[in-house]
This record gives C-alpha cells, structure tokens and sequence, in this order.
C-alpha cells in the first residue's frame, strides 16, 4: 500500500524529535504553584484548605449585585483596554483618600487580570536581559518566576523571623545595599545592574508590615542607585495592632520611580473575579499598557463595574474587614501552638508562618503531605518561598481567611496533630 511521502517523514520526525528542544530555557528556572498544587491535594484528601488564601465565606452583597446588574445591563464586551473610566476614577479616588498620592486615572492607571498580571506586565515592561530585580524572601512564589519570564535574574535578600514573641521579621541592611550595589562587567563601575526592587507589604507571607524606617532606608538606596520601586499592596487593609500601612509612592524621591500594584481580590473576597491595577508615572504607564494589551487584551468587564462599586464603601468597611481578620488570627494561632507549632504573629495580611521544628520531620514537604494526607489540613510548604528550599525546610505557612467553622474543624483535627508529636 502506497504512504505518504509527507506522512512518513512527519513519523520520522516525531520518534526522533527531543520534546525538551521546543521548551523555552526559561520554564527550567521554576516549577508550577506549590500553592495551587496545594489546594489540588486539598481536594484530593478532603482537607481542610488552609493553604491557597480564598476566602470561603461570601463577598460583600452590594458589590455581587453590582456585578450582576452590570451583566444585566449588557456590560459584556470589552472594556477600555487599559481600564474601565469608572473603575480608574475609584482607583484614583482611594489612593487620594488613603495615602494622599495624586494619580491622573487617565495617564497613571493600567487595569489588569488581577494584581499578578499587573506586576508580570509591570516586569516585562520594565526589564531588560541582564538587569536585576531585587526581591526579599521569604517571597510570595509569583516574584522569583516574573523576574525571569521577564528577562531578569531576581538578587534575593533574607527577612529573618523574629527571635522572640511578638518580634519582627527583619533584614540587614548591608546585605540590601549589597543588591542593590551588585554592579555589571568585571570591573567596578557606577552603574548597577539592579533595575527595580519588588516590595510586598503587608507581606505574603510573613504578615510583616514595613516600617516608615525600612521604606526610608529603601527610598534612599532607590534614589542612590536609580532603581525603581515596584510595590504589591494588595493586603493593604488587613492589618492588626495597630500597624500602619505607607505606600513606598507617597514617600519623598519615590513618586516618579514608583509602581504601585493593587487588586480587588483580597479586600473584597473576590480572588475569582481578577481584576487588579498598576499605578506609575505615564511614562511607566504607557509601557504597561502596551504589554497588558498583547498579554490579555483587558480585565472581565462587568467585574470592573463592580469594583469601581467595591472601591467606593466607607471606611467602616475597612475597619471592619481588618477586625473580622484578626479574630480569625487569634482564632487559628492558638490551636497551632496548643499542636506544637512555633508561629509569627503576622501584623498584616492572612497568613501564619510556622516553625515545625517540634515533630520531627525530615523537611517541610514531607510534614505537609503528611498533614494533608493523614491530618486533613493543607498548608504551604516554606520551601516554595524560598530560593534555596532547605531555607524554609523548617516552616510551613497557613492561611486565615477562612469562616469560623472551617477554623474550628482545623483546630479539632489539630488534635490528632498533638496526639502522634
């Protein structure tokens, strides 16, 4: 029987073919979520999903109404590829009355699919091969694997926990100078090879809040060696005792060099709907709009309509949320040490990170498996926010934001936690 010329040679081709030779270098550097694989194992075991931070409690109503009416309204096609008006004037409107920073929502606003598109466009419009992104760690697991798709090589710098209860986690100067410093070619020049730092507060997934005095201390290396500052403060109204949240923006000297990236999900319970913002210079602006318009075209449209709704509560609803969060810390926190966790008070966002150094295990990925499999509760490896994985061998991180029931089921299977230590 007569083949295909054509045919034979496509065979030929697919028994020799090396499937790693059509992959980018790029993908080697990095691995999928640990986070999102988390929540898969959740599933898998029906455990407690203490691991990816959604909340499993309702969003506020008049922000699921106001997107329903907007889909009923006919709010279905696309939006205003860089962001809805209505929703840029909120964005506008909040960064005024929260942190006193002007911003034209015509020239210094990009709406993105949620904050992680807005710091991978901000990176891929930023960046170019060779430069360096300095980024503290432990780190939310996005920033290491951004600065790479983006050409960069990320320079980590240690937050150490805290040596003593009700401490904070901290790092060495020196050691941010250093990456800041680190220079190209073989011989000293004045140019650095840095050419922004990733700055998350409150931060994920420490619960640190930087300090006036940390910010000041970056704002002045930023000025010092040219560098932008590109700031994730999508937790920012999630704080305990009494911490106050500064966006690096408003400081003195940071205007100009700063990209401050927000979103809806974590304020407003609504991590599904995706739709977050970079703020910047318009210079910076333009330059992300024109990477967000190839990466995604614009965010879902009536969840924009909605937000500009969501954006607009009072302050009460701020006050609200953040004390609804701290029940829900006090609330897990002494079920975990009452199991033999060592945790760190987090003075923002919704997690806990802990020491597991009491049960014994030979690292943190076999205790997770271990407590997800046999305990039914997932949580995160520290690991997976760490460059080097032995750095978080001896942490796992939970997260909080979850009713007062799934916090009680949490706590009686903690139990057996305690029973087998």
């Amino acid at each position: 029987m007569w083949a295909s010329p054509v045919l034979a040679l496509l065979s030929m081709t697919q028994v020799s073919a090396h499937p790693k030779h059509f992959l980018s270098d790029k993908v080697e550097h990095f691995t999928e979520s640990v986070i999102r694989e988390m929540t898969r194992q959740a599933m898998q075991y029906n455990a407690v999903n203490l691991a990816q931070g959604f909340p499993d409690f309702s969003a506020p109503a008049e922000i699921k109404h106001a997107a329903q009416e907007a889909i009923a309204a006919d709010v279905n096609q696309y939006a205003i590829t860089w962001g809805a008006k209505s929703l840029r004037g909120a964005i506008a409107r909040q960064m005024q009355e929260w942190q006193g920073i002007e911003v034209d929502p015509e020239k210094e606003i990009v709406v993105c699919c949620g904050s992680t598109e807005a710091m991978i466009a901000t990176l891929l419009a930023v960046c170019n091969k060779g430069d360096e992104v300095v980024v503290f760690e432990p780190f939310y697991e996005n920033y290491g694997p951004d600065s790479i798709l983006s050409g960069a090589k990320p320079r980590f710098v240690s937050l150490r926990p805290p040596q003593r209860a009700g401490g904070e986690w901290t790092f060495d100067e020196q050691e941010l100078r250093e990456a800041f410093k680190h220079q190209t070619g073989q011989h000293q020049t004045h140019h650095s090879k840095t050419k922004a730092i990733i700055l998350n507060t409150p931060n994920n997934p420490t619960g640190k809040v930087f300090s006036r005095k940390e910010l000041e201390l970056i704002r002045d290396l930023c000025v010092e060696y040219n560098v932008l500052a590109i700031t994730d403060e999508i937790y920012e109204h999630i704080l305990y005792d009494g911490s106050e949240h500064i966006s690096i923006a408003r400081l003195d000297g940071m205007r100009e060099r700063t990209i401050t990236i927000n979103g809806l999900s974590k304020s407003y319970s609504v991590t599904g709907w995706r739709v977050g913002w970079a703020v910047a210079p318009p210079a910076i602006t333009n330059a992300i709009r024109k990477v967000h318009d190839f990466l995604t075209v614009g965010a879902p449209a009536p969840f924009q309509e909605a937000g500009a709704v969501a954006l607009s509560l009072p302050a009460s609803y701020y006050r609200e949320l953040a004390d609804r969060y701290r029940m829900r810390r006090d609330h897990l926190i002494p079920a975990l040490e009452k199991a033999g966790f060592v945790c760190y008070r987090p003075r923002g966002a919704y997690y806990v990170m802990t020491d597991i150094s009491a049960f014994g295990f030979a690292n943190d990925v076999e205790f997770a498996s271990y407590l997800v499999r046999d305990i039914g509760i997932a949580c995160v490896p520290g690991s997976s926010f760490y460059k080097h994985p032995k750095d978080g061998s001896r942490q796992v991180r939970f997260a909080f934001c979850k009713k007062p029931e799934t916090l009680d089921e949490a706590a009686l299977r903690l139990e057996k936690v305690r029973a087998r230590r």
